[in-house]
């Protein structure tokens, strides 16, 4: 694949982890990037960073315009990129914005794509979700397929409206994740572990958990759930508690995620 001209506007932690990843990749050729907050000597090698979108070089045209800044700093930001919705594609990763939001400012025909990746992106293990509007060619597609896959999975919605579902499960599922391990090592430490060690082996099982669903894509939760399971054993004992049909683990985290949900909803007006 050919490598592209990318302008990327905003580097935080996730503009940042997913330049790096499009730099690995041989993804990107020229990339200037935006952000009055970061001081021109952070610009990673073979980027233009430049402070204000005036400062963008005048022969700078490029194929893709990610908009990687804060929700609340897009209606700021926004407008000054609207002179390359004519031929680049717009990826957005800003929670709560729509494609309506930004076709007010585009215009109806600009090529969009709305995209959910989670934190875990900084590691290269995120997943994201994606939704690309009709006027995103196929060759535009392509395109944030790789610049999303970068970072790790991509999957594409059809209905817009499930960018809010993605948002409830992966997008905010690492810190319900983070959370697992937080109850984990307090469970432990209230039957006498010393918190320290209670929290190193939290943190150990849930990683490794996580890295044996990841190495057996083909074995189902399910199914790696009841290998760990003996009847009539400690784990047993525990899942009795943790499966409860009223008061377990399940209806808890469908309460949350549509809590969640329900929220991103909101926050997109």
């Amino acid at each position: 694949m050919t490598a592209v001209d990318l302008l990327l506007v905003g580097f935080g932690k996730m503009g940042g982890a997913m330049l790096a990843g499009w730099q690995a990749a041989g993804t990107v050729r020229r990339v200037v990037i935006v952000d009055p907050a970061a001081p021109a000597a952070t610009a990673p090698e073979g980027t233009v960073l430049v402070s204000d979108p005036a400062a963008i070089p005048a022969d700078f045209s490029p194929t893709a315009v990610v908009l990687a800044v804060k929700p609340q700093m897009m209606d700021q930001a926004l407008p000054a990129y609207a002179a390359y919705a004519g031929g680049a594609v717009f990826l957005s990763i800003a929670a709560g914005k729509t494609i309506a939001y930004f076709q007010k400012v585009l215009g109806a025909g600009a090529a969009l794509v709305r995209a959910m990746p989670n934190t875990p992106a900084a590691v290269g293990r995120g997943i994201s979700g994606a939704y690309a509007t009709p006027a995103v060619s196929a060759a535009q597609r392509d395109l944030c397929q790789r610049l999303l896959s970068a970072v790790g999975e991509v999957v594409w919605v059809e209905d817009e409206g499930l960018i809010d579902a993605v948002t409830a499960v992966s997008g905010s599922g690492p810190a319900y994740v983070f959370h697992l391990v937080e109850a984990m090592a307090a469970a432990g430490a209230a039957v006498g572990l010393p918190p320290d060690l209670a929290l190193r082996l939290a943190r150990a099982t849930v990683t490794g958990a996580g890295e044996l669903l990841y190495r057996n894509p083909e074995t189902t939760a399910t199914q790696l759930r009841i290998n760990v399971t003996s009847p009539k054993g400690t784990t047993q004992a525990a899942l009795d508690v943790l499966m409860d049909e009223g008061q377990g683990l399940a209806p808890l985290m469908t309460r949350a995620v549509a809590a969640a949900s329900r929220r991103s909803r909101e926050l997109a007006g």
